[in-house]
């Protein structure tokens, strides 16, 4: 006897849940299935003049859905897959660690923040340079970091599942439009939602101006191009995204009256922020209406597994390693002679000099 394609499918999806460890829902299962639109009891008219092909609305501490238009239609993601990126990395890549970008990362399409090859960067600035700047050279050299665009698109791919956001597919570091890199409102929201539980992701697209290392050591001036950050009372972030074939997308967070947000829209009409923001005020009206929920968002699991993270370290510093160039030994003797001389020739410069020394900090 014949069995039905549909059977094998659900049997193999079933086998890859087990193979991963279980715990993720079945896409039945997960809130407001099918499409149309629909809007939490209680809540009031959404907006006029959406033009989002799909959204989701949700209180980010909670996980309740409170409104969402074909939130599982995969599309797209544009940049706001760095958000993923920034989920999978930051937790892989010492903050202090140092990234050395390849001819490659620097030289990617789109959007760049300008970082240089074979220069030195703490991966705190190549993290704020991806976030706060969308710079494909940026995801591209944390990428080269962890091990490369491969090794970091299937780590994506493995945190996608293990968060729940199973309609999502990573297939590069950036975002850049590729025929198999999809995503979902729904699932946009869960990668927001889990990214929000680092803290140092949270500062970063939090962050409106910072600088990153540039040439000759002048520092590169850097400024989020995440407008709801600038325009928006109570923002916290996240990202925004645009290709033409993506259209707009954008995952903006905000804090008003207690309560914290997070709004998803994806293909919308390019100057989305203020779209987002007409769906944040929605949002926290449907709250103090006391509308209810249409379902909840899974909890963010907790951190990815110990032995994969330190993994990752270990790739990372080879990587650096491979990138520094090699010489002779100095001597123990001499090379304590020379950081003498080098303390007294600082220390000398400091008591003449007028103005203090400045240093960077991170965030």
């Amino acid at each position: 006897m014949r069995t039905p394609s549909r059977l094998l499918a659900l049997l193999a999806s079933a086998t890859l849940g087990v193979a991963l460890g279980g715990g993720t829902a079945a896409a039945d299962d997960r809130p407001v299935p099918g499409p149309g639109t629909s809007v939490a009891a209680g809540a009031p008219a959404l907006p006029t003049g959406l033009t989002g092909v799909s959204f989701l609305v949700a209180d980010l501490d909670t996980g309740d859905i409170l409104a969402a238009k074909d939130a599982h239609h995969r599309l797209l993601p544009a940049s706001t897959l760095k958000i993923l990126t920034g989920l999978t990395l930051i937790p892989r890549v010492p903050k202090f660690s140092t990234v050395v970008p390849t001819f490659d990362d620097v030289n990617i399409e789109g959007s760049r923040v300008g970082i240089i090859e074979k220069h030195q960067y703490p991966a705190y600035q190549i993290f704020r340079a991806m976030l706060m700047v969308s710079g494909n050279d940026a995801a591209n050299a944390a990428a080269t970091a962890a091990g490369g665009q491969a090794e970091t698109a299937r780590l994506m791919n493995e945190e996608a599942r293990r968060i729940g956001a199973l309609d999502t597919h990573a297939v590069n570091p950036s975002g850049l439009d590729a025929a198999e890199q999809k995503t979902t409102a729904y699932d946009l929201a869960l990668i927001g939602r889990a990214a929000m539980q680092l803290p140092d992701f949270r500062a970063y697209v939090a962050t409106k101006r910072s600088t990153i290392n540039g040439k000759d050591g002048h520092p590169l001036r850097v400024s989020s191009h995440d407008k709801l950050l600038w325009n928006y009372d109570g923002a916290i972030g996240i990202k925004n995204g645009y290709t033409v074939k993506a259209g707009a997308t954008f995952v903006g967070a905000a804090t008003r009256g207690g309560h914290t947000l997070i709004v998803t829209v994806m293909h919308a009409q390019a100057r989305v922020w203020p779209e987002v923001a007409h769906l944040m005020d929605w949002g926290f009206a449907a709250e103090a209406a006391g509308a209810a929920s249409l379902g909840r968002l899974p909890d963010p699991p907790g951190q990815p597994v110990v032995g994969d993270v330190r993994a990752a370290k270990v790739r990372a510093a080879a990587a650096h390693t491979r990138e520094q160039p090699t010489g002779p030994l100095v001597p123990i003797e001499v090379g304590a002679g020379l950081g003498l001389v080098v303390f007294l020739v600082v220390r000398r410069r400091l008591r003449t000099t007028r103005n203090p020394l400045k240093l960077e900090l991170p965030l």
